[in-house]
């Protein structure tokens, strides 16, 4: 699924398997990167989707995860294997998928075991820029949905999109959820402007007065 000549989801859904969050492929100047990797049990159809936006597997540089739950996380070792690209994480919920953490990651909602694996590059700091190719990525520290929740940005066809996947939640004890930072989180996402939100499980919103709406409906 197209978004613009630089972004595409190749994920989630009945793009890859119905238990992956969507998967976002951004290509800037040959070079690629990934925002999430869904459970991993449906890589085959991932890496033909990829394929088929005319990227070469082996130009994914990056593996961005937006936060460390199964459905966003479960198949990134496997992506690391196959495309050689390096998995990017918030140290926050970093610690939880370096030790295989079947409660906090959520693989227990998905009936699965994660096995533990080791981040590349931690993010540290409330805001980051990676450069991909002749574009740069943003990320920005936004707990509340897990501890290390991040979201990324990034500007195509001069629009300014936002990869902000799980923005409804939920809020659970057990992923370490926390009601006070995702109210500012979610505050803070209605600063940035974005033109195009990449949502993880409701689709892709156009339009900086929808994005404001759907945000605004979870406060």
């Amino acid at each position: 699924m197209q978004i613009t000549d630089e972004v595409w989801q190749v994920g989630g859904g009945n793009l890859t398997d119905p238990a992956d969050a969507a998967i976002y492929l951004v290509c800037f100047g040959g070079k690629a990167g990934l925002i999430d990797a869904g459970t991993g049990r449906r890589h085959d159809r991932l890496r033909s989707n990829i394929v088929d936006c005319g990227v070469e597997a082996s130009k994914i540089e990056y593996l961005f995860l937006t936060h460390c739950h199964y459905d966003h996380s479960g198949g990134a070792l496997r992506a690391r294997q196959d495309f050689g690209s390096g998995i990017v994480a918030h140290e926050l919920d970093a610690v939880y998928l370096e030790k295989g953490d079947n409660e906090v990651t959520g693989a227990r909602w998905y009936g699965a075991v994660i096995e533990p694996f080791q981040m590349d590059h931690k993010i540290t700091s409330s805001q980051e820029t990676f450069s991909l190719g002749n574009g740069t990525i943003q990320s920005f520290h936004t707990p509340g949905h897990s501890p290390g929740s991040v979201v990324y940005l990034v500007e195509s066809a001069g629009k300014k999109i936002l990869f902000g996947q799980d923005v409804h939640g939920p809020l659970d004890a057990t992923l370490l959820s926390d009601r006070e930072d995702y109210i500012r989180s979610l505050k803070f996402l209605l600063t940035l402007k974005a033109d195009i939100l990449c949502e993880g499980h409701f689709g892709i919103f156009e339009g900086r007065e929808d994005i404001e709406d759907y945000i605004t409906s979870f406060l």
